[in-house]
């Protein structure tokens, strides 16, 4: 454990953590091997600093490193960065160039985000892993070279080989030995070290005295879910050391800074085959389950009102404990019934009731040998989600006067889906 926590100093690596200290520790026993190495985990974790530990506790510490973002190097151009090129190539290629792994022999390259590295590049790469060989672009010359290779990603390179957008191959040759690194989120008890050791860099920086947070404010910190790991964390207290006022922060000023804080990033299921149609179509459903919602509460009102003005039994409440009845005026006393501001004997109000066409709306009486309720037929109403889909369209429709643009505005989706749905739908 001393020879972690020395390595943690060395490199300026806080925190305590299981999950850390086991990548750690992986790392410190791969690091003298020539195995390939996968280091896994979210962006802003410090994976850079995981192949510079690897590459400096190895016997290859003498030669250079040389990191490589393969996302950010454009597709024409990848391959003579990393294997060179030779002259007339290419339009442009007005000399010979050495390619990273010619200029780093003997040493490490670092391959970071290798998920976006093309699919011919991959092959090449893979050539290199598996024999040490490679080609110069427009050259037949077979090269040799000797380069331990560090691969990272902060994507599931499985799903992209689903997807056949990496090699399978590659991906075992690789994953050697993997290491994940935590994200911040899963080493919460760190998040106010690492507060603490931004803060006395950046007083030493912009000389003053480093900030602290007042114990609700540090709960706030600490609970916030950190999607860009150290990154983010380092630019929110850099932000705190500049702009609050005082250096002892409470909650309400530390909200003031960074009212992102309050923000939850609660989990949702969403797969990444999902599009922009689907996501639209799915809109409509919500739209529709809310418009029953809204139908159902208004039965429900309708329901307990006729309940109350024809004085029927009503079923024991604990039957229906989401429901809540509309709020009806109390009954007159008996001897009298109340109508529009007018005082009535009951036998004028039920007079004043029977009159057809009178104005007055009272009380609906039925006689006891009168029968309650007409025979009706039941019809079930379809609960198909494309026939309620078909019924929103037709309404957006005649409500815009078959104004498609307004109708799919109103609807929530492009024109171009709402085309499709109304040939679809035959509309």
């Amino acid at each position: 454990m001393s020879n972690l926590q020395a390595i943690k100093q060395r490199f300026g690596i806080i925190g305590n953590s299981p999950a850390l200290d086991h990548a750690l520790n992986t790392a410190v026993r791969v690091a003298n091997t020539d195995l390939t190495v996968l280091i896994r985990g979210e962006s802003g974790v410090g994976k850079d600093v995981f192949s510079k530990i690897i590459h400096k506790l190895s016997a290859r510490k003498h030669n250079d490193i040389i990191p490589v973002n393969c996302g950010a190097i454009p597709q024409g151009t990848i391959n003579s960065e990393l294997f060179g090129h030779d002259r007339g190539a290419f339009t442009g290629a007005t000399s010979d160039r050495k390619g990273y792994f010619e200029t780093v022999d003997g040493g490490t390259i670092f391959l970071d985000e290798i998920g976006e590295m093309p699919l011919d590049t991959q092959a090449f790469l893979l050539r290199v892993l598996e024999s040490g060989e490679y080609l110069r672009v427009g050259s037949s010359k077979v090269l040799r070279t000797d380069v331990r290779v560090v691969a990272a990603t902060n994507v599931d390179l499985q799903e992209r080989i689903k997807k056949g957008k990496f090699r399978e191959d590659l991906y075992y040759r690789l994953n050697t030995v993997p290491i994940r690194v935590p994200a911040l989120k899963e080493r919460r008890e760190d998040i106010y070290l690492l507060l603490r050791k931004f803060a006395v860099d950046f007083a030493d920086k912009y000389r003053t005295s480093p900030i602290q947070l007042e114990q609700s404010a540090r709960q706030l910190f600490e609970a916030y879910t950190w999607p860009g790991n150290i990154r983010e964390l380092k630019n929110a207290v850099e932000q705190l050391s500049v702009l609050a006022e005082e250096k002892l922060i409470g909650p309400q000023e530390l909200l003031g800074i960074l009212p992102q804080l309050q923000r939850r990033n609660l989990p949702s299921i969403r797969s990444e085959q999902s599009q922009p149609e689907d996501l639209q179509e799915r809109e409509i459903l919500y739209k529709l389950l809310f418009e029953m919602k809204n139908d159902l509460n208004d039965l429900k009102s309708l329901v307990f009102e006729l309940v109350k003005t024809n004085n029927l039994d009503m079923p024991e409440v604990g039957r229906f404990p989401q429901l809540e009845p509309p709020k009806i005026k109390a009954p007159a006393p008996q001897e009298h019934r109340y109508f529009e501001d007018n005082f009535y004997e009951p036998e004028e109000a039920q007079d004043l009731a029977a009159a057809p066409g009178n104005g007055h709306h009272g009380p609906i009486i039925i006689q006891p040998n009168e029968e309650p309720y007409h025979n009706m037929e039941v019809v079930e109403e379809n609960l198909s989600l494309e026939e309620m889909e078909k019924s929103m369209i037709q309404k957006a429709l005649k409500k815009h006067k078959d104004r498609r643009k307004d109708a799919a505005q109103e609807l929530g989706i492009s024109e171009r889906t709402l085309y499709r749905k109304i040939k679809n739908y035959k509309l």
